[in-house]
């Protein structure tokens, strides 16, 4: 079990190596942590991109679009800058500026983008990487965004990077196969609507929501999760389907960010401004298509500069199967991805980069009893990291930069007052790094007690004060069953 001064282990290069925890500094990480717990004081750095990126030929240079974004938000870039004021540094020496370019580029700043960030009204920095191309030199066929931030003072944060991004060289004009899922959009996934008025760039208008309210914004877009939805329920059921999206199906848009949802919308193939209503093939990166209001006269979602409106097409008495569209109702849609790294530097004054900043993607119990031992898995894991559950470092052992594994700690070990459970304890799982650097996730740990920990005996709805004999047989019991274990995100 993980306590005060346990020994741990981490594997380096000629095995397991074993390093133990000075308690009293363990003691003054764990104060730390609960103060961390109370009151984190993060700092979040987003990236949204692209899932594909189509390539440049010659001299022409085909930009990202949408093109890579960078958020950063939380209270801790708040905490860093007074820290940098009581330095004397100053304002300057505080801004945070970026630097982004392909995995391929090098480690020359000259032949990256720099991005400037600017304070929103939500208080979070915006940056966008608005110049950033692949040429047809480059062959791969995946490539990875590198994103490097640094304070104005010189001080290097860290290096992020983007998911993978599919190279194309244009979008696909055959019908797609679902047995080819490359470039398909399914349901439940996220995507970005832009539009383009006769094909030019400096034209384009990207779907978002500002303010509560959709609009066509020529700085910033939104990721949307694009679901199907069930066409025989109503707007307020909203069930969700699985599935790969088709042309003819309904759909919702969700703002990832926001919540906020459009009305039920039926998605349409386009072809030369004409909405194909007889077309039910998958959707594919970077087609161009037509979002009608479901139940409506031919009413599509339409742009008119930077508000978003409803536009009634024209029926095409020739061809009943098509319907007449403006420009700006036509949409281009892509698959988008959204990375968030977290970390805190509260407990200390971190003098190395923040990164690799690990990401936790999963979590494997194994065993039970005192052997109960729960696999990390993950990405940009190091030997120097430590699983905790809420403030109780568990035991942990290096595996690989995709794997942690670390021993359960007792219930016992979140206090005196663990005799008394009746109810599940959920904490929040941490990693720490060894200089106290703090990396939180999305997921947590519960411990859930049997409901019948004595056999034959109910639980007592109140515990008399001479029922010492009577816990110490609870305790007993909870040991050897050692309770059900959940992990949740």
């Amino acid at each position: 079990r993980a306590r005060t001064g346990a020994r741990c282990w981490c594997y380096g290069a000629g095995g397991p190596l074993s390093c133990r925890s000075n308690p009293y500094q363990t003691n003054l990480l764990r104060d730390g942590v609960r103060r961390y717990l109370q009151l984190p004081a993060d700092q979040t750095v987003l990236i949204l991109h692209a899932k594909v990126a189509q390539k440049s030929y010659g001299n022409e240079k085909r930009f990202f679009c949408p093109p890579p974004c960078v958020y950063l938000s939380g209270p801790g870039w708040k905490l860093k800058q007074e820290q940098i004021k009581a330095r004397d540094l100053g304002e300057a020496g505080f801004r945070v500026c970026g630097y982004m370019g392909l995995d391929s580029m090098g480690s020359s700043l000259m032949e990256t983008q720099k991005l400037s960030f600017e304070e929103q009204p939500d208080a979070k920095g915006f940056g966008c990487a608005k110049a950033l191309y692949i040429s047809d030199a480059d062959k791969r066929k995946h490539f990875r965004l590198v994103l490097k931030l640094f304070f104005s003072n010189g001080q290097e944060i860290g290096t992020f990077h983007s998911k993978l991004i599919k190279v194309i060289s244009k979008p696909s004009q055959k019908k797609q196969s679902l047995k080819n899922t490359d470039l398909c959009i399914s349901s439940g996934s996220k995507v970005s609507l832009f539009n383009r008025l006769r094909s030019q760039t400096v034209s384009t208008r990207y779907l978002s929501v500002e303010g509560g309210a959709f609009i066509a914004s020529a700085r910033q877009w939104a990721a949307f999760t694009l679901h199907l939805a069930d066409e025989r329920c109503t707007r307020s059921e909203f069930p969700l389907r699985e599935g790969y999206i088709r042309y003819g199906s309904v759909v919702q848009l969700v703002c990832t960010a926001t919540g906020i949802t459009l009305p039920p919308l039926i998605i349409r193939k386009v072809t030369k401004q004409y909405a194909m209503l007889d077309v039910d093939e998958p959707i594919s990166q970077l087609h161009k298509c037509a979002l009608q209001f479901q139940g409506s006269d031919r009413m599509y979602l339409c742009l008119s500069t930077e508000k978003v409106i409803q536009f009634q097409a024209s029926p095409c008495p020739k061809e009943a199967n098509r319907e007449l569209l403006n420009d700006s109702s036509c949409w281009t849609i892509i698959g988008t991805e959204t990375v968030e790294y977290t970390f805190s530097e509260s407990l200390a004054c971190v003098c190395e980069p923040v990164s690799p900043v690990p990401l936790i993607t999963a979590l494997q119990l194994t065993g039970g009893g005192d052997v109960a031992m729960l696999e990390v898995q993950g990405e940009y894991f190091h030997a120097h990291l430590k699983v905790w559950f809420g403030d109780v470092e568990a035991e942990t052992m290096y595996r690989s930069p995709k794997s942690l594994l670390c021993v359960v700690p007792d219930v016992a070990a979140f206090g005196s007052d663990w005799r008394w459970l009746r109810y599940p304890i959920t904490v929040p799982l941490l990693l720490i790094r060894d200089d106290g650097l703090i990396y939180s996730s999305s997921f947590t740990f519960t411990y859930t007690p049997e409901q019948s920990f004595i056999p034959g005996q109910q639980v007592l709805s109140d515990v008399p004060q001479d029922s010492d004999k009577l816990l110490d047989s609870i305790h007993q019991e909870f040991t050897r069953t050692n309770f059900h274990l959940f992990m949740q995100s």
